[in-house]
């Protein structure tokens, strides 16, 4: 069979029952991935395979396809204590052994200092997302496979092996490590560390930490012995090239037995989930996940994989809904999310939570401005953007475009969007205000507004103060919003009034942005002097629904960052022309943050550049395809069925960042779809 292409348009293909992708991985309707058999016999390839499953309250469970734990994040269980933050890793993994006759096959595997013990990946003969994380084991004859899920709603992990023939005199050991710490620490050897246990039937419970959740694990072992042991040192290798601690020491409290002639069960959770209900809830989480699907209206396998990798960033806050920006570390951003809603939301058919989202991000308005982030500790959220209040006016506009229910608009929405334009017109944080030329003016020394918001310590990479381009473009995209609500409101002085300050930042912007030299807009205006540093950013004066530049300047635009910033997997965020450029996002944290913005490639930057290019050429449609193709073959590297934050300027352009981006996912759904 011939590899199926990459499909810019869902309507123009329908899924086989079965296919293979363009680089020879087995894909089938239900959008499940299936890696190479090749690539389980290197360590190296299989460790730098991420899977993720999420809980929708801001849990999550992460690894790797060799076992082999490689980052800080990498548990069974992170639970969200205050979903859908407090994080704290509880059970880091199992160390899992399986028992033919009396001879016994490891198959676990870590990588302590100067080698990998046990290689239990050797012993992988499949692993697939189907639409969860499976192995396929074969060892003394017998074939096991192994599944890993999490219940929606729950901070819990379902972990099933079951024997796929009918072997005889076969067991199964487990021994769970773990840890007990906040998710963005290591655990140590810790003399305060509880190592008691109590044990009932088909349960066992323990709270190392009087301050942390207690858990309890439950099972359908034969027997369970008491052991107690400090594995220490294993080394996390992308924590070590990351320039962080890299060893860590994990609790060995107990081993479990099982009797294969049924599957071994063991779920781990802040609340008792008994183990007969495994299978209840392995069926609701499938059957969840095809309702996901099939309301989406997805067709093609890539569409299908990206509905469930968007379902894995919509979590509950409050009464409402969120989104986190990124697995693993990230916590919920209001830029993040207003850019992502429409991909996650209204591209899947889920415009339910997009409303409540935007309800909820409604009640945090503070001074005219949308929270830039809510932090992993506290509930105080922090204000430092300029730009996640004016992508919430697109964020509404999407909104109600899409489900026409203008009526939330008019009586929950409207006045609190003009309370923000008033907010901006007298100023409000980090001198946030407009100017007298009808253009907004954003910052102070020490602070990153924009979402070139690379900071170390007091150090702004990219400060950007001033009149940021696409901050012009987001300002303009917001008046022309309001003005066409108030029409549809009935409220003729303010529609007048929002017209006139549009029609004047489009009068100053395209008098003060255009660099004759370069051919394409400067990225920041300060002081009346234009930054002329080649960035994205520009192309968002095209892109948005309201294009804040002349029209005849649209194709020049598109022209160069097509030529200077497109690569297979997003947009450049810096020209390699300019000398401040930094190919690769490697090295010290120092050396990566000072080349976040500096060139590296941004996944998400996809979506308004293809956006800016159908406008310019409605004609050549026909070229989308190739400019997404890039993208398939990365759903199987890095967190595997989704798509990370960054890659790098130059090829291969290698994945780097987080592993599960948001809005990465989002954009590339929202334009594959439109």
């Amino acid at each position: 069979m011939r590899p199926r292409p990459f499909t810019a348009r869902s309507s123009q293909i329908k899924p086989d029952a079965r296919a293979w992708n363009s680089r020879g991985h087995f894909v089938n309707s239900l959008s499940m991935i299936d890696l190479d058999r090749k690539i389980f016999s290197d360590a190296g390839e299989s460790s730098s395979r991420e899977w993720l499953e999420t809980n929708g309250i801001g849990g999550f469970a992460s690894g790797t396809v060799s076992g082999i734990r490689t980052r800080r994040y990498h548990a069974l269980l992170t639970a969200a204590t205050r979903p859908p933050l407090g994080r704290i890793s509880t059970l880091s993994k199992y160390e899992e052994a399986l028992i033919v006759g009396g001879e016994r096959f490891e198959l676990s595997a870590n990588r302590y200092p100067g080698k990998i013990h046990p290689e239990g990946f050797r012993h992988l003969t499949s692993f697939r997302l189907d639409p969860f994380p499976i192995w396929t084991f074969e060892a003394g004859g017998v074939v096991l496979e192994k599944r890993v899920f999490m219940p929606h709603g729950q901070n819990a992990v379902v972990c099933i092996w079951e024997l796929k023939d009918k072997a005889k005199n076969v067991s199964f050991e487990l021994r769970p490590l773990f840890s007990f710490v906040d998710y963005h620490h290591l655990q140590h050897s810790d003399p305060q560390f509880d190592t008691t246990f109590e044990e009932a039937k088909g349960s066992i419970r323990l709270r190392p930490y009087e301050e942390l959740s207690e858990l309890y694990i439950s099972h359908n072992a034969v027997a369970v012995e008491k052991t107690g042991h400090w594995y220490r040192d294993f080394e996390l290798a992308v924590e070590e090239e990351r320039g962080f601690d890299f060893r860590e020491d994990l609790f060995q409290a107990f081993a479990m037995r099982f009797d294969l002639s049924k599957p071994a069960v063991a779920i781990a959770a802040t609340e008792p989930v008994e183990s007969k209900k495994a299978a209840k809830l392995e069926a609701a989480e499938r059957k969840r996940r095809a309702d996901l699907i099939a309301k989406a209206g997805a067709e093609t396998d890539i569409e299908m994989q990206l509905v469930l990798a968007a379902d894995q960033f919509i979590v509950a806050r409050g009464s409402g809904h969120t989104i986190i920006a990124g697995y693993p570390w990230f916590s919920d951003w209001g830029r993040d999310t207003m850019i992502a809603l429409p991909g996650l939301t209204l591209t899947t058919g889920r415009p339910e939570v997009a409303k409540s989202i935007i309800l909820e991000f409604a009640n945090h308005i503070s001074d005219g401005m949308l929270p830039n982030r809510f932090p992993d500790a506290g509930d105080t959220a922090e204000y430092n953007t300029v730009d996640a209040t004016l992508w919430y006016f697109e964020a509404i506009r999407a909104y109600a475009e899409e489900t026409g229910d203008y009526d939330l608009v008019e009586e929950e929405l409207y006045a609190k969007l003009a309370d923000i334009i008033a907010w901006h017109l007298r100023g409000t944080r980090y001198a946030i205000h407009l100017d007298t030329d009808g253009l907004l003016y954003a910052g102070e020394p020490g602070h990153q507004l924009t979402w070139m918001d690379a900071k170390i310590g007091d150090l702004v990479i990219t400060p950007r103060i001033g009149k940021p381009v696409e901050i012009e473009a987001l300002w303009y995209n917001a008046l022309r919003i309001m003005a066409d609500l108030a029409d549809r409101f009935g409220h003729d002085e303010d529609k007048q009034r929002f017209v006139a300050m549009a029609d004047l930042a489009k009068l100053s912007f395209n008098g003060l942005f255009w660099n004759e030299d370069e051919q394409c807009l400067y990225d920041v205006i300060a002081n009346g002097t234009g930054d002329a540093a080649v960035r994205p950013n520009q192309i968002f004066a095209v892109s948005l629904a309201h294009p804040i530049l002349e029209r005849r300047r649209w194709k020049p635009v598109v022209d160069k960052v097509r030529q200077e910033l497109l690569s297979p997997v997003g947009l450049r965020s810096l020209s390699p022309n300019d000398p401040a450029y930094v190919p690769y996002y490697l090295g010290s944290p120092f050396a990566r943050d000072s080349a976040y913005h500096q060139g590296t490639v941004w996944g998400w930057l996809i979506g308004p550049f293809i956006d800016a290019f159908r406008k310019a050429y409605a004609e050549e449609e026909s070229e989308v395809a190739a400019m997404l193709s890039g993208f398939e073959a990365h759903l199987y590297e890095a967190g595997l069925g989704q798509v990370s934050e960054i890659f790098d300027a130059e090829p291969p352009h290698a994945p780097r960042g987080c592993p599960a981006q948001a809005w990465s996912v989002a954009e590339l759904l929202r334009v594959l779809r439109s």
